[in-house]
């Protein structure tokens, strides 16, 4: 019996990104080392998966008592990261994990300083 494939769930306000590998020259065409690249404070890399957002509290729930508040589905602050955005973010903020032999990082939304978007996904909501 085959085992079901596994996916990874990205939760809160974070995002999976597949790193891009760094510049080994500067562009006057001098070879860094490798130590030289991870002492970088910036990384960049594409998203590969985006979490739900962070939960916020219904806003009726602060006032009534808990057996009252009537359940309903959780609601997200969304996030503004998108699959297949390329993120510049802090290499500190970063987690790198790997998963079937494919290296990943996870980054909390509050890492990412920029997101480079092409202009066919400005127009997705």
């Amino acid at each position: 019996m085959a085992k079901p494939p596994k996916h990874l769930v990205v939760m809160g306000d974070r995002v999976l990104v597949a790193p891009e590998h760094g510049e080994d020259r500067t562009s006057v065409g001098l070879y860094l080392p490798a130590t030289a690249i991870d002492r970088q404070a910036v990384q960049t890399g594409r998203i590969v998966a985006v979490g739900p957002g962070l939960p916020m509290a219904e806003p009726a729930s602060l006032d009534d008592e808990p057996w009252q508040i009537a359940k309903s589905g959780t609601k997200f602050v969304p996030m503004q990261a998108k699959v297949g955005d390329v993120a510049i973010f802090f290499r500190k903020a970063a987690v790198e994990i790997s998963f079937e032999e494919e290296r990943y990082l996870v980054v909390p939304q509050a890492g990412i300083l920029v997101l480079v978007r092409s202009s066919d996904q400005l127009d997705e909501p």
